[in-house]
Order: C-alpha cells, then structure tokens, then sequence
C-alpha cells in the first residue's frame, strides 16, 4: 500500500503498550478504526489475535508491535518512519476456523478460531473421542486429553507444543493434533486438506465430559463439534520486509 495517513492505534491493557499508544497518537494523530487505512495493535500475540476478532468486519490490515512477551504474530517495536514501514510492509492473509459446537443441553454455538479449535477434557477422567473427516470415520475412539485442529497461522502456537507440525502459510492444510493420547498410543496427528470438514463426537457423556475452545471462546460439556476453514473471511497482517510471516513459520521449523 501506498503510506497511509489514516492510523488507528489500539493497545492492550498495560502501561508499556498504553504508553506507546500516548507517544504514537501524539506523533501521527489517531483515526477512528472504521476510517482508518491500517489498525497499529500494540501489545503481544494475544492481543494481536484479540484485535484480529474484534475488527474482523471492517477488513482493514492490521499492522503489529510488540508490546508483549513473545510476538511472533508482531513486528519490532520502533516510533521512527512509521508511515513508511507500514507503506512497505508484506501482507499476509489468513482465514480462520469456524467451529460449531452442540452441548449436551441441545444448544449449539457458533465460533471462529485464527489460531486453533482445541477439545480438552474437563475433568481427571480421559477423553474419548470419535473423528470423522468428510463423513467418514477416521478414529473410531481416540482416549486423550484432547486434540485441536491449528491453521497454518496458529501451528506454532498451542499446536507445536502439543508436538505438532509447523506449517508453512501457503501449504494449503491444516493440523490435526492430538493432546496426549493414550490410545491409540503411537497415533501422533494428521495433516489435512484445508477444504475438509471435521466432526469429533464425544463418547461416555457426561462420564467424560469435554469442552471446545475457538481461541478465546469455550463452549462447556459439548457432544459434538464440526469445524471448517471459512474461507470468505480473509484477515490481512502486515509485517516488515524480511521478516514476515512465511519466513518466521519457515525459521520456527529450524529452532532448537
């Protein structure tokens, strides 16, 4: 893009990332994010994701700093040439999950996940689990503690430290990990079409009970969740040159 003029800077709660937003508002202005040419997040990956959820209709790129603990969804924090580096920043699109999950109650609720859907168990008793992909039966029962389903965007996240595969952001799949299986014990996940759809059943309810989480949105006791990439929904990051966020899901692969 062209440097924009019209910048709207949002901050988590705190006082590094409130600061930063005082200094940056009194340097460039401050536009309404409805009007704006970019959002400026400042704060952390939580933040970030947050800020993504929140603004998911206006269509507006969203350009992070880091003002949190790991950033790995934000760009080097730095008050100089902003307009600039916003101007010639990469973009990078991704589209979430859409979760729809049914509780024992009949009640079913409707969630997008950037990062991942995850199904944890609630209590000391294991999951069981049934999954299906594009109706049929793939795991007939699946004893865990859970599993998730992470986009390309949220692999290094909940889903690498589940021991799952980081996943380059134009590889076209997604990861189907499970969180501490016990049978089948050797069963260490999936990769899968991003067009597929995936229906997990929880079995023994309410002996077992277990809950879906779509990043920040949990829905208690369910008995059944279907996900699938929605891929209307494109949401644009915007990272500096050389440091975007192919290159940074490429250099995950080669950290020790």
């Amino acid at each position: 893009m062209s440097d924009p003029n019209k910048i709207a800077f949002v901050a988590a709660h705190g006082e590094s990332a409130e600061a930063a937003r005082r200094r940056l508002i009194h340097r460039y202005g401050n536009t309404p994010p409805e009007e704006c040419d970019v959002i400026v997040a400042l704060g952390g990956d939580g933040f970030m994701l947050q800020t993504l959820h929140r603004y998911m209709n206006l269509n507006k790129p969203i350009y992070g700093m880091n003002q949190g603990t790991v950033g790995f969804l934000m760009n080097e924090y730095a008050e100089d040439d902003l307009p600039a580096r916003l101007g010639s920043a990469n973009p990078a699109t991704v589209h979430p999950l859409r979760m729809k999950a049914i509780s024992v109650n009949g009640a079913t609720e409707t969630a997008l996940a950037i990062n991942e859907v995850a199904l944890l168990r609630q209590t000391r008793q294991t999951a069981k689990l049934r999954i299906s992909v594009d109706g049929r039966v793939r795991i007939e029962e699946l004893i865990c503690d859970g599993v998730l389903i992470a986009t390309p965007a949220g692999s290094t996240a909940y889903n690498l430290s589940a021991h799952g595969p980081v996943l380059p952001l134009n590889a076209g799949v997604l990861a189907l990990t499970p969180i501490s299986a016990f049978r089948p014990r050797r069963w260490r996940g999936a990769l899968l079409p991003r067009s597929v759809t995936v229906r997990i059943e929880v079995l023994e309810t309410p002996k077992r009970p277990v809950s879906a989480t779509a990043d920040f949105h949990e829905v208690r006791d369910v008995v059944e969740v279907e996900i699938k990439e929605a891929p209307e929904i494109a949401l644009r990051l915007l990272f500096d040159a050389g440091h975007d966020l192919e290159e940074r899901i490429l250099s995950e692969q080669f950290t020790f």
